[in-house]
């Protein structure tokens, strides 16, 4: 099955102790059928103290699974992603409740060395 979501596209988290929490999405783990949300299912990660260096307590992101997100439309409505084609053939996303197009999410790309 495809995944139908972007990086970049608005969503809202609908179950879990993060229910409601609305971001972006920052990576996508298509294999696993996980996204990674900014600041949606942190997790404290100890790590032990190493030479020069003091032990700490880290938050760290958590992939969530595709069924806990929905992507928000231009109502700011969680709402389902589909795909129509046009008379020209081309393929468009649109909200499946209201039927409008959903815009490709703009990200920019980072510069690889």
């Amino acid at each position: 099955m495809s995944m139908k979501v972007f990086v970049g596209d608005k969503v809202v988290v609908t179950s879990g102790r993060d229910k409601g929490m609305i971001g972006e999405i920052a990576r996508i783990l298509p294999k696993q059928r996980k996204v990674i949300v900014p600041g949606a299912n942190l997790y404290s990660r100890h790590v032990k103290p190493r030479q020069g260096q003091a032990g700490e307590i880290r938050k760290v992101e958590r992939p969530l699974a595709m069924s806990k997100i929905a992507v928000l439309n231009d109502a700011g409505k969680p709402d389902r992603i589909g795909y129509e084609l046009t008379k020209d053939g081309h393929k468009t996303r649109i909200f499946k409740k209201s039927g409008a197009v959903a815009p490709m999410p703009k990200v920019e790309k980072k510069k690889s060395k």
